[in-house]
């Protein structure tokens, strides 16, 4: 039992969650940061329960954050994720809105069932007494809640509550799981975090501390649950991570239609190159539904919100439809995510940390680097050609903690400061203090504002000041207008851990070079870096920028029609240079038919280099450009 501590508690640090440091929340007090750790010691004391369990299943659920009181992803509130589905469903969903989806008067109405594991602010609220409009959005009454129904779930276990290493069986139980794999990954994520420790300061500047204790959790109490097995046949995991294996079905569909993936053979037929993080734009469940739609499309893998749990439904080796990028598609995997990108609601770090730990793994099987870029979001991958450049989506939007994604991949953003100017920067503003105002989150009113929390996120500006005009984005806005505030206008928007080659500098503010401007921001949200860039060769006053890399059309097989090689609306001009990602072989993947035998991987002798040229990267030719490291 020792060693299972030892060995969590390593784990807990590898993945950054010891020793975490977040900066305060403008506007906190020194008076306000200490109530949050007053609220969890009264509560834990309150309930009988003990304080390091308390704070080591809000921090995996919530990282101890209120985010207002707003909901997550997985339809939680607070810093204990009290969840409230009905309450979310009533302004979400339009299935929710009062409709019969049946329509049959001859039977009675159909409403959707809504699980105890996403209704326990019900359960707190019979518990404390306390309304559920209140614990979803008063913290100190969330946390309250929370120990009531943590406290509950131990009674019924019927076990002793002597010490920490006493309530596993209720903090698996918390974890809103109906099988034993996720409830147990969850329950040894929070005992790993109580024995390494952590302390941050939360979104709304409250300093909270674990201290490390040491614990040997009572693991055999998961099997009183009577929770399910998942089955995960084929599914591909890490040991540890169980992974639910839910096939999506490869299905000829009659007159040359099939679906909903493409058969192949990688990494032998093609490298896998990137990682491509989603996020669903729908529950859990609705997408399941979705995948399992012949007609429809699939992914590799998509996890639930509430506790992370992960299902696998196309092999690593085959090619999912997801990225609305062929090239991209042929050449990654796809992990979608429970969430909304426009509605502001927050991830689980449930989520985040089972998420962190596949990507790890998948990384590490396939050879991809730990970095932006190779781990990219949907937003990044651009459009295919100039027409479907204002189409391609942007999940999963500014709400996704990409610094403390890459802190849990073990591969922290920045991991070696640069104290000089390098001519390069990263962007890596702090999350929890950056509010940064987008609008559109509520579609019944497009110009409203987003709720106000962390973003990842930072605009880019025509001149060196706050109320100067965003970049134009021709892709985006082709009457050449400025570009919005908009939380799916991505055109003057630069992400957490994107590095960008410098224009300019003048006082307290960088100019970066972007989509063929200068973009100003304030240079508190960037740190130099090293890497390369590439720039023009002599003699070229542009060069073009692709959105797939395709090979010439002298090496395609007879028979095969070639892949037309055109440029996006977007040129590179002589004088700027951009950041300079992977060179790549030019690649095409011909799969136009069900039988995989007539499938078909072209390459071609054109090298590419992946850059980062707007808030999506692009790919120009290598004979285009000189590549240069910078230094400081």
């Amino acid at each position: 039992m020792t060693s299972f501590t030892r060995r969590n508690a390593l784990r807990a640090l590898a993945a950054g969650t010891a020793g975490v440091a977040v900066v305060a929340a403008p506007g906190a007090s020194a008076a306000t940061t200490g109530a949050r750790q007053r609220a969890f010691a009264a509560a834990a004391a309150e309930f009988g329960v003990p304080e390091s369990v308390l704070l080591g299943v809000s921090y995996l659920k919530s990282r101890w954050d209120s985010h207002g009181g707003a909901p997550s992803t997985g339809a939680g509130f607070g810093p204990l994720h009290l969840t409230d589905l009905r309450a979310v469903a009533a302004g979400g969903s339009h299935h929710d809105k009062g409709e019969d989806p049946r329509g049959d008067s001859a039977r009675g109405e159909l409403r959707p069932h809504t699980s105890a594991a996403l209704q326990t602010v019900d359960l707190a609220a019979e518990l404390t007494g306390v309304d559920a409009a209140t614990l979803r959005t008063d913290p100190v009454q969330n946390i309250r809640g929370g120990a009531a129904v943590l406290a509950h779930y131990q009674r019924e276990l019927g076990a002793r509550a002597d010490g920490p290493a006493d309530w596993y069986g209720a903090v698996a139980r918390y974890s809103g799981a109906s099988d034993t794999g996720t409830a147990t990954f969850f329950a040894d994520e929070v005992f790993a975090t109580i024995a390494a420790g952590a302390s941050r300061t939360t979104d709304d500047g409250q300093a909270v501390t674990l201290p490390a204790t040491p614990v040997s959790p009572r693991r055999e109490q998961v099997r009183a649950l009577g929770l399910s097995t998942v089955a995960e046949g084929a599914a591909e995991a890490p040991p540890g991570l169980p992974v639910e294996w839910i096939p999506a079905p490869y299905q000829d569909l009659g007159n040359g239609n099939y679906g909903n993936y493409d058969k192949a053979e990688r990494p032998n037929s093609q490298r896998i190159t990137h990682i491509v993080i989603h996020d669903t734009e729908c529950t859990y469940d609705a997408a399941i539904g979705l995948v399992q739609d012949p007609s429809y499309l699939a992914w590799h893998y998509t996890l639930r919100s509430t506790d992370g749990h992960v299902a696998q439904h196309v092999l690593t080796k085959d090619v999912g439809w997801h990225a609305g990028n062929w090239y991209f598609n042929a050449k990654s995997i796809g992990v979608e995510h429970e969430g909304f990108a426009a509605q502001g609601t927050w991830y689980t770090e449930a989520m985040y940390r089972t998420s962190a730990k596949l990507v790890r793994y998948l990384a590490g099987k396939y050879r991809i680097p730990l970095d932006r870029e190779h781990i990219i979001g949907h937003d990044n991958v651009p459009g295919t050609t100039a027409d479907k450049v204002a189409g391609m989506h942007w999940d999963p939007a500014p709400y996704w903690d990409w610094a403390h994604y890459f802190d849990l991949l073990g591969a922290p953003l920045n991991a070696r400061p640069v104290r000089q100017p390098t001519g390069m920067v990263m962007v890596k503003p702090d999350f929890a203090s950056n509010p940064t105002g987008y609008t559109g989150c509520d579609t019944s009113a497009p110009g409203a504002a987003c709720p106000a929390r962390g973003s990842s996120a930072l605009f880019l500006r025509v001149e060196p000041r706050d109320d100067a005009p965003l970049l134009a984005d021709i892709g985006l806005h082709p009457d050449g207008g400025p570009s919005s505030v908009a939380i799916s206008d991505v055109g003057s928007r630069v992400s957490t851990g994107q590095r960008y080659a410098v224009a300019e500098v003048r006082g307290d503010w960088t100019a970066v070079w972007f989509l063929g401007q200068k973009g100003w921001l304030r240079s508190s949200g960037v740190v130099p870096v090293l890497g390369q860039v590439v720039t023009p060769r002599p003699g070229l006053s542009s060069v073009p920028v692709y959105g797939r890399a395709y090979p010439e059309a002298s090496a395609y097989p007879s028979g095969l029609t070639p892949q037309e090689v055109v440029p996006l609306q977007y040129t590179l001009p002589a004088g700027q240079k951009y950041t300079a990602g992977p060179t790549l072989t030019a690649e095409y993947y011909s799969a136009t038919t069900f039988d995989p035998a007539e499938h078909v991987v072209v390459r071609g002798q054109t090298k590419y280099v992946q850059i980062q040229f707007g808030h999506r990267v692009g790919f120009v030719k290598l004979d285009d450009v000189v590549v240069s490291r910078t230094r400081p």
